[in-house]
């Protein structure tokens, strides 16, 4: 799991070049609970950091997922709209919602390593 980068809200971003990979951690997925379905954005949205990057509905709430970095949408998980649970299931791995090309990437600068991120979740 190194390159992974992790946010306050829970979201994560595995960067390979100028793409990332975003979706939600397992902390997150585990207290939303069963996810019934994921309202992805559109290929070619630009988001901004902080911006709402798309919505995952579950039994217990709807939660809106950020964008982790300003960039612009190049591919959706698709399998999602099938298969929602794979969030559950596998949110490192199969539960991935989207790719962006990242934009600004000194804002990666600003996510938490792994061991932050860790750390983080023992305040909660």
């Amino acid at each position: 799991m190194t390159g992974l980068r992790f946010t306050k809200d829970h979201e994560y971003l595995r960067i390979d070049g100028d793409t990332a990979v975003v979706g939600i951690t397992d902390f997150a997925q585990q207290q939303l609970g069963d996810i019934v379905f994921v309202d992805l954005p559109k290929v070619g949205k630009k988001v901004t950091k902080g911006s709402e990057l798309a919505v995952i509905e579950s039994v217990k709430a709807a939660s809106e997922v950020y964008a982790p970095v300003t960039g612009e949408v190049i591919e959706v998980n698709a399998e999602l709209g099938e298969k929602p649970a794979l969030v559950n299931e596998s949110p490192l791995d199969g539960g991935w919602l989207v790719k962006l090309r990242v934009a600004t990437p000194d804002e990666t600068a600003t996510l938490m390593d792994e061991d932050g991120y860790a750390s983080f979740l023992k305040t909660l």
